[in-house]
This record gives C-alpha cells, sequence and structure tokens, in this order.
C-alpha cells in the first residue's frame, strides 16, 4: 500500500509516504544537491509524528533519489539571504532545523538512511539520530561549516566530543571528508551494504521484516579507514587546548617529513583556509560539548548560530562559496591569534528572551513523537 501522506512540492523536492509497513522519505532537489531547505524541512516535521502515532508504520526510511549525493546540508543561500533582509525568518529557519534533529532523535520507532554519495550538515542532521545509518560504496562525511565562516551544527558538537582520540576535534575543524571505513569505525554509520541491496531493505522494511538481521546480513566489512594511519599524529596536535597550539604541533610535525610530515603540512594548510573566529568557536564547542547532553548542544546550536549569521565571515563564505564562486573568501579577523577570549565569550552569552528551549525527551515521549 502506497499512501501519501505530505503534499509534494510543485517540483518534487521532496516525497513523504507510506509504503506497506515502512514511512518513507526522498530527497529529490537536485539542482541543489538536496540542499534542504525551509519548506522541506517543514514538511518532514510535520509527518514525523504522524508515523509515530500510526500503529501500522513498523519503520522510517529516509534516502536520496539523487545520484551521488545524500544531502549537501542546508540551504546556505536561503539562510544568508533570510539574515540580510529577514533576520526573524533566518533565525526561524536555524529553529526549525534544531527542532527537527532534536524530534528525530526522540522518534519512538526504527529509522534508516540509506545514503550513498556526499552527506554535509544539516543532511547528517537528518540522519544522524537515526537508529540505522547505512552507507554505499560511495557514501562521504563532511561537516565543512568552519569553511564558510559557521561551526559544525545539528548536535555534531556533542558527536565530535565523543569520538576517541581527538578526531572529532579534526573533523570539526578542517571540514575534511572521509569515507565510509572511517565513518563506521567512529560510529557515523552502523552498516556498510552496497546501494545496490537499498531496495531490498525497503522492501523488507515495508514488509515489516526485523530491521537488524535484514541490515546485519547486509553488512560487509569497509576495510581500513583512510585516517587509520594517522590516528597518533591526529590524538597529538588536536588534543590542544587552543586552536593556536594545533597549528603550532601541526608545524612541528610537518617539519619531521615523510609520509606523516606531508600530511599534517596538508592538513595545516587546510585549517589556514577556514575562518578564523570559525575555528575558535567550534573547538571552543567541541570541548565543552564533552559535557553536555544532546539537547543542551542543539540548544547551544542556536544561540551560536544566531550569532554566526550576524557576522562577516558567513555571509562573505556564502558569497565566496556559492555566489561568485572564487573560493577565495577574505575573513575578519584574519588570523587566529587575533580572535580574541572576549570575541569568543560574545558568541556563546547567554540572549534574554531569545533562546531556543527544546521539550525534554520526557516530554516528547508523553506527546508520542
Amino acid at each position: 500500500m502506497t499512501e501519501a501522506v505530505s503534499t509534494e512540492s510543485a517540483y518534487r523536492e521532496l516525497t513523504i509516504t507510506r509504503e506497506g509497513a515502512a514511512g518513507r522519505i526522498v530527497l529529490n532537489r537536485p539542482r541543489a544537491l538536496n540542499a534542504l531547505n525551509d519548506a522541506m524541512r517543514a514538511e518532514i516535521t510535520a509527518a514525523i509524528p504522524g508515523f509515530a502515532r500510526d500503529p501500522n508504520i513498523y519503520a522510517l526510511t529516509i534516502k536520496s533519489a539523487v545520484p551521488g549525493v545524500f544531502s549537501v546540508g542546508g540551504d546556505l543561500r536561503e539562510l544568508s539571504t533570510a539574515a540580510r533582509e529577514r533576520s526573524e525568518d533566518a533565525r526561524k529557519y536555524l529553529a526549525a532545523d534544531y527542532r527537527l534533529n532534536w524530534l528525530l532523535e526522540c522518534f519512538s520507532k526504527p529509522t534508516i538512511s540509506l545514503m550513498n554519495g556526499l552527506a554535509m550538515g544539516s543532511g547528517v542532521g537528518l540522519t544522524m539520530y537515526g537508529t540505522h545509518r547505512v552507507a554505499g560504496e560511495d557514501y562521504k562525511f563532511a561537516m565543512p561549516e568552519t569553511g564558510v565562516g559557521f561551526f559544525p551544527d545539528v548536535g555534531l558538537a556533542w558527536v565530535f566530543a565523543r569520538m576517541p582520540g581527538h578526531v572529532g576535534m579534526y573533523l570539526g575543524l578542517t571540514g575534511r571528508q572521509i569515507g565510509r571505513a572511517d565513518a563506521y569505525r567512529l560510529g557515523i554509520v552502523t552498516h556498510c551494504i552496497r546501494a545496490t541491496q537499498f531496495e531490498e531493505i525497503e522492501a523488507g522494511l515495508q514488509a515489516a521484516d526485523p530491521v537488524d538481521p535484514l541490515l546485519d546480513d547486509r553488512h560487509e566489512d569497509p576495510g581500513r579507514g583512510e585516517l587509520e594511519p594517522y590516528s597518533e599524529v591526529i590524538e597529538r596536535c588536536f588534543s590542544a587546548d587552543t586552536v593556536e597550539e594545533i597549528f603550532e604541533r601541526l608545524e612541528q610535525a610537518a617539519r619531521g617529513g615523510g609520509t606523516e610530515g606531508a600530511w599534517c603540512a596538508d592538513v595545516l594548510a587546510t585549517l589556514k583556509k577556514r575562518s578564523p573566529t570559525a575555528l575558535k568557536v567550534t573547538h571552543r564547542h567541541i570541548r565543552e560539548a564533552a559535557f553536555r547532553d544532546l539537547r543542551q548542544t542543539l540548544m547551544l546550536d542556536y544561540r551560536l548560530a544566531c550569532r554566526a549569521i550576524e557576522t562577516h565571515d558567513f555571509h562573505e563564505g556564502v558569497r565566496a562559496l556559492l555566489i561568485d564562486k572564487d573560493k577565495n573568501p577574505q575573513w575578519r579577523p584574519t588570523h587566529v591569534k587575533d580572535v580574541t577570549d572576549t570575541m569568543l565569550d560574545r558568541f556563546f552569552a547567554f540572549r534574554p528572551g531569545q533562546e531556543l528551549i527544546l521539550p525534554t525527551r520526557q516530554e516528547m515521549q508523553a506527546a508520542r513523537v
């Protein structure tokens, strides 16, 4: 049985249906590489409680209809334009994103993301809090926000803070991509299954087959991750108390030469292209997220994001990456040493009357979401 439970957009950017015992969300916005806009986010948010309360729904699947990409994240053009012209709308977009993350975290049924291609930003937030995250052979993960004057949001600071060996700090600051082998070892994905088997998985879920055997029987060892040879140097460099010290440790390691030295020099070059302010906000956010739960992290994401969209660096990053596409942002300040503690404190400071307050997990469960 196929039953539409949400109105499709005029361009079929998003389809939400019920098929047998499974709810089904399909992203289909190819020109924007499945960037999530506010309308798509609102449709998903509206559909989730209905799936939770429907006794005939066993599980929910989320997938992409666009080859080579799951989702590149939120629609930064939409957010930047709103921040400049309709600041209240921009804050509403941000709040809606973090509410959706929390809704998915509290959703009471198996949620299976089927991903084969690039997953970034809000696209990661759409999948990270589901029970099962399946990576096809072409899966790539990245949180590249520091390259657009922003920070890894959608709760990822909480995720990064709990990764071993400070690799989460490496991923959060550099924004570099990793493949499914590293993602599997780090718990970003739960299964590695060839994309040709995704339809079989969907058919099984629609027939209410138990999800764990369905996925476990098809899982394949992804092999050794690309980061594994550099685990020691990542821990040594990215455990530093400050961004400046991370730079210094990478510089020292680069001087050692060899394969490791060349890799560290390349990582350092990446960091020097990122927004200095975003690097320092991200570093502090990830370190402090070790002492917060996910709900608290998402609420702080909102506070930081509302401040970030007011900055020069965010709009300059969007201009350089998406509008003029010259990939040459002019950051202010230009060096990490010029980003002061006072500037950081302003980002993290409480905003009276303007905070996002998410319901507790108990309140969400009482509402049967």
